[in-house]
């Protein structure tokens, strides 16, 4: 209890701060970066180096209310068909501007309903992007797939096109909770799909879970985490929901009263750890689980786990291209992101244009402070050695910022020789630690709470 009330004075239950996928986070993007510096960024990798690709589909054929993704619903394959035929085409456009002998390390199909794609499309995309840029010796192609939306022909699609890696959507099992959030998905039809991936051979499984949704009780969490723990699953995303409907205007049919109060979220993310650790999972950041043999542990604990938009991956290349409406790029020199609109992404690569229209220059210090916060979000430390000889940070500069975070944060963080460390006890307190470290106006809107 003391705990408690050292955490609620801290803060932790009513701070509004960023997931820190990225550094600095998106509010900040500007206008100031186009086609041209897009262009310029991917002609500037390397011949021979890898990257990483992810494509977005926004369609889905139900808008579930919990969501805050760019999506729009569709009741026919007529508009997702032209969209992949875009994508294509984006595909080659990248190509053009690509260097000799570059490689995948990571494929990633996202949404909104990435499985929404008919299975020719879905061969048609995969045979494009693989031509372009071909799977490296240890690459993983992995793609969201929904349970309620996914059938043999696609499965087949996929399984045939190369994927390695499955991400099932669960969210919570409990029907009464389903039904409140706008996503009715029976365990049953669950593991169906589960089984249907493993019949083809893919032995590499996401699943993602929600916590603090409305109505969830610890009963209901365990009842949900058993279930999910029976699906074995490699690797666990376990978020808590962000209530954000002023971003997403879908979010206002949640019941707001009947959401888990901040203490009640705690305990369910508690429980729910307990209940995956005595399973076998690792520990992974602030929200992932996988079992010991998962990418995502071997790369905790040879200190190469990194964060970034699709949250923890043990993925080592320096640049991820996003392509597909919304989707963000991230590279060396900063970030660029397509137009969100469907309709605007689509005419801008008709018209032979990439559609970038936003993104960020990163300067120096961005990158070690981005840098910083990746080391708190993903192991709980910052080496000061590495932040000074990588990245420059002036030493007598993070040593009293290292001594400012103690002062606001207690027995929360520990300065070490290394560096500043976050003891286990603090790690609820993790998010707002890093936020500590952020250079920029805290005041933009689209922050979750910080449990």
């Amino acid at each position: 209890m003391k705990h408690e009330s050292q955490l609620a004075r801290l803060g932790l239950f009513d701070a509004k701060v960023p997931r820190y996928t990225s550094y600095p986070t998106a509010p900040h993007f500007s206008k100031d970066i186009g086609p041209s510096q897009f262009i310029e960024w991917i002609e500037a990798i390397p011949a021979g180096a890898s990257i990483s690709l992810y494509m977005h589909v926004p369609f889905c054929r139900r808008l579930c209310w919990f969501c805050a993704c760019r999506t729009q619903g569709t009741q026919t394959d007529a508009p997702v068909k032209t969209y992949a035929e875009t994508l294509i085409k984006e595909v080659a456009m990248l190509k053009s501007h690509l260097a000799p002998g570059v490689k995948l390390s990571r494929l990633h199909w996202g949404g909104g309903t990435a499985t929404l794609l008919p299975a020719d499309s879905m061969r048609k995309i995969a045979e494009a992007v693989f031509e372009a840029v071909p799977l490296g010796e240890k690459g993983e192609f992995s793609v969201e797939i929904d349970p309620n939306e996914i059938d043999d022909e696609r499965m087949d699609a996929l399984a045939q096109s190369g994927m390695n890696r499955a991400s099932v959507g669960i969210q919570d099992f409990d029907p009464f909770i389903q039904s409140v959030i706008g996503r009715e998905q029976t365990f049953e039809v669950t593991k169906m799909v589960v089984d249907m991936i493993r019949d083809r051979g893919i032995n590499s499984l996401n699943a993602d879970i929600l916590y603090g949704l409305p109505h969830q009780t610890p009963q209901k969490m365990t009842e949900s985490v058993e279930k999910v723990l029976s699906l074995k699953p490699d690797r666990v995303a376990f978020y808590g929901y962000a209530h954000v409907p002023w971003m997403s205007r879908r979010q206002s049919l949640i019941p707001s009263e009947n959401l888990p109060t901040p203490p009640e979220r705690l305990e369910l993310f508690h429980l729910s750890r307990e209940l995956f650790t005595k399973a076998g999972y690792d520990v992974i950041g602030i929200d992932h689980f996988a079992l010991p043999h998962d990418g995502l542990a071997t790369a905790l604990k040879a200190g190469k786990l990194r964060r970034n938009f699709q949250g923890y991956t043990d993925d080592q290349a320096e640049a991820l291209v996003g392509l597909g409406a919304s989707s963000i790029s991230r590279f060396p020199q900063g970030f660029a992101q397509n137009e969100s609109p469907t309709g605007t992404y689509t005419a801008a690569i008709r018209e032979g244009k990439f559609s970038t229209h936003r993104g960020f220059v990163f300067s120096k210090e961005d990158l070690m402070r981005g840098r910083l916060i990746e080391m708190l979000m993903c192991d709980f430390k910052a080496d000061k050695a590495e932040l000074v000889d990588q990245w420059g940070a002036d030493p007598a500069g993070l040593d009293a910022e290292f001594a400012a975070c103690v002062a606001k944060f207690e027995d929360m963080v520990v300065v070490t020789e290394a560096g500043l460390e976050i003891p286990e006890h603090g790690r609820p307190l993790t998010r707002m630690i890093a936020r500590h470290f952020d250079a920029y106006d805290l005041s933009k809107a689209g922050h979750s709470s910080a449990i």
